[in-house]
């Protein structure tokens, strides 16, 4: 089955480059959703530099990659969360990550795309996007 997810296919464009060993990726079609879960990878040193390329259709993403993901996917279907829950980790939001320190859940909320830790500072909930470890 293909995914028709613009986001899920740019993180699998990710992590089957990163498998392979290659150093750069090259997302298409960009968006703006993608360039900002990008910037949130790329906060926690998890992707080097990107930059958006015009094509002259939708454009394409070419991203760094500096070998340090283990696992990156989204979270289908998007699951809203609120502070206590992220706060709390239940078992059900636990199975994204390998440990409570170890990753980053990437969420988008009312203040933007951001971590989950930047969220729980925050005290603000959102709606799940995807998980990098």
């Amino acid at each position: 089955m293909v995914s028709t997810d613009p986001l899920a296919n740019a993180l699998s464009t990710i992590m089957n480059n990163e498998m392979r060993g290659n150093r750069e990726a090259l997302i298409t079609p960009a968006s703006k959703l993608i360039a900002m879960v990008l910037r949130v990878m790329q906060k926690y040193g998890y992707i080097g530099e990107f930059e958006h390329i015009d094509d002259g259709r939708w454009g394409k993403i070419k991203v760094q990659l500096l070998g340090r993901i283990n696992k990156v996917g989204v979270i289908k279907p998007r699951i809203s969360v609120t502070y206590r829950e992220l706060r709390e980790m239940p078992a059900w939001l636990r199975k994204y990550l390998p440990s409570r320190d170890i990753g980053i859940l990437i969420i988008s909320t009312s203040q933007g795309v951001m971590s989950h830790r930047e969220a729980l500072e925050r005290r603000i909930g959102g709606i799940l996007l995807a998980y990098v470890y």
